[in-house]
């Protein structure tokens, strides 16, 4: 059965769930200091809708959201403590958690240490504080992966520095792009290597990891689920590749056998068609593009990143640092409106998930 995840950005008319104490707690960190993280952070939260569905702590620095707010002609409308003494309870519907030991100045708009420095710290802190339940979910804004390598990095990206701190195995990069909702079996590879590490665990890991975040998130009672094939025409029984053969459908049968309604491999030029119309609740891709095409084209401006697989909520724009228009206040902050929104409800569904196991 299918259930409508359409998203509450409203609050609920129960007195209860009214107090700012039964709000979601939505952590967000503002990225790279020197690019669009802190428009696009700005700009969003000063959407009234948006902040009428949780409450809101910016891991960040005030300085840069308040040059950011004043760009666009924004009046600040968060409060600010220090971040060491973070809490659930703050006073304010929106409050910066401040980073103030760390001077990025706003004419810096290309990767250096000190920016990888800091939106590190802003990351590692707020996975801190949503494994201590101070925040129910974290928002990443983009961030630079050379000015984290500069900053002395172990993690190339988001998705790696969040499975390790949270010890976390398994995991896999999920995309939410208008009805589309799409995992990926390898990610950050090349092309031309992916056959040397295309094995039958990548790609039953996201099928599985998948069909767990539908049900949970997304409350979708029994997901169906379409395996992209890797090749032209899922290889047309070995004459274009065996890789359908060899892996992709023993981990099909693989899933089945654990009870998710899994089907393929299926030609890649079909399947997200058919997902968009309805026919798939979720669909796996197996390489970057191949996921990221449609996904773009589908919803470029509100694409939204998940990584599941994890104990905590970590949603993220599906968009990067753009260097080379941040500062200019024509960041759109669509992408980050999306990614607020897709948390609120993954928290909300997944609160609600609890209750019914309960009672």
């Amino acid at each position: 059965m299918k259930v409508n995840n359409r998203i509450n950005t409203g609050m609920s008319n129960s007195t209860n769930h009214n107090s700012i104490a039964e709000e979601p707690v939505i952590g967000i960190t503002m990225g790279d200091p020197a690019g669009i993280g802190p428009e696009v952070v700005v700009k969003a939260l000063a959407d009234p809708a948006i902040r009428r569905c949780a409450k809101f702590i910016v891991f960040g620095m005030d300085e840069q959201l308040r040059y950011a707010a004043d760009k666009a002609e924004i009046e600040p409308f968060w409060g600010r403590h220090q971040h060491e003494k973070i809490s659930r309870d703050y006073p304010h519907k929106v409050v910066v958690a401040d980073y103030d030991e760390f001077s990025v100045p706003p004419w810096i708009r290309e990767p250096t240490d000190i920016a990888g420095a800091a939106s590190l710290k802003f990351c590692t802190d707020a996975i801190d504080a949503a494994q201590r339940d101070i925040i129910d979910a974290v928002v990443t804004a983009p961030i630079n992966k050379t000015s984290w390598k500069l900053a002395g990095s172990h993690w190339p990206g988001h998705t790696e520095m969040f499975a390790k701190l949270c010890k976390s195995p398994r995991k896999a990069m999920m995309f939410v792009a208008g009805p589309l909702k799409l995992a990926l079996a390898t990610i950050h590879e090349a092309l031309f290597e992916v056959r040397h590490k295309f094995t039958i665990g990548r790609v039953f890991e996201p099928i599985d990891l998948l069909n767990t975040a539908l049900k949970e998130y997304f409350d979708i009672e029994n997901p169906k689920i379409g395996v992209a094939a890797l090749n032209p025409h899922a290889g047309e029984n070995g004459q274009f590749g065996d890789e359908e053969q060899r892996i992709i459908s023993p981990a099909i049968l693989m899933a089945q056998g654990q009870g998710i309604d899994c089907f393929g491999p299926i030609p890649a030029d079909t399947l997200f068609l058919r997902a968009v119309q309805g026919e798939f609740d979720g669909v796996v891709a197996m390489y970057h593009d191949q996921g990221m095409i449609p996904v773009k084209l589908l919803a470029f401006d509100k694409a939204v990143n998940v990584t599941i697989g994890l104990p905590i909520i970590r949603t993220s724009p599906a968009h990067g640092t753009a260097f080379d228009i941040a500062g200019k206040n024509i960041a759109d902050p669509s992408s980050m409106m999306e990614a607020i929104k897709v948390a609120v409800q993954m928290v909300q569904t997944k609160k609600k998930s609890e209750v019914r196991s309960e009672k």
